[in-house]
């Protein structure tokens, strides 16, 4: 099976990248890479953040403050590749192109690619391109709700949205560096345009993740069509 995972830079570098994390998401990365062809893209977290309204405060375009965060994501995706024992690409993907060439050999790990989009959109790209079987959108997240949790104390975790449904739910929000929701919608449209079967999950809680990798029963959403 072909799985590509979109690891939130939230999850994976809150502030710095978190060493705890990271070794209990290579030993399960580790145990789901020995039956399947896996690709994980992270994404940038506070340290991209961090970068992005520096150079946004000096004037940069949003062209160059995303790029900013590109090169954040490649240093979270370095972090996870010195940290994973066993076989991984030793260099970081710059293109989805030269991702695909390597895909199968063991994890691969990658970040951003291009300005413009996020990292979930490298990850549904990447999902499309392989001819992935799952894409698990893994993020600090643990489900889609009917409304915005963090506005609203009596939203519901939905086990099911359909993919029109959550486009209709994220369109208009944030799209500058630094600011994309829970998926932007590049990724979404990826996602319909190809059917790829795809998973929210929280990414926080390796168990319930690896759960969901092996398509048991799992705490999160399914994207529907």
């Amino acid at each position: 099976m072909k799985i590509v995972y979109s690891i939130g830079g939230s999850v994976l570098a809150p502030n710095e990248v978190d060493e705890e994390y990271v070794g209990k998401a290579c030993k399960m990365l580790s145990n789901v890479a020995a039956d399947n062809s896996v690709g994980v893209v992270v994404g940038g977290g506070r340290p991209a953040r961090k970068a992005i309204e520096k150079a946004r405060k000096a004037g940069a375009s949003q062209a160059e403050c995303d790029y900013m965060g590109i090169l954040s994501t490649r240093d979270n995706a370095r972090a996870l590749i010195s940290a994973y024992n066993g076989a991984v690409n030793t260099k970081v993907p710059e293109s989805l192109y030269e991702a695909t060439r390597t895909f199968g050999e063991g994890l691969l790990v990658m970040g951003g690619t291009e300005p413009g989009h996020s990292t979930d959109a490298v990850a549904a790209l990447l999902a499309d391109w392989v001819g992935a079987d799952v894409f698990i959108n893994a993020s600090n997240v643990d489900a889609v709700y009917d409304r915005d949790p963090k506005k609203h104390v009596g939203a519901k975790p939905l086990d099911r949205v359909h993919i029109d449904e959550l486009i209709k739910m994220l369109d208009g929000m944030g799209s500058g560096a630094g600011e994309y929701p829970l998926f932007d919608l590049v990724a979404l449209k990826i996602i319909k345009r190809s059917n790829i079967r795809t998973l929210v999950v929280d990414g926080r809680d390796v168990d319930n993740l690896f759960a969901a990798s092996l398509g048991q029963d799992f705490r999160g959403s399914e994207v529907v069509f």
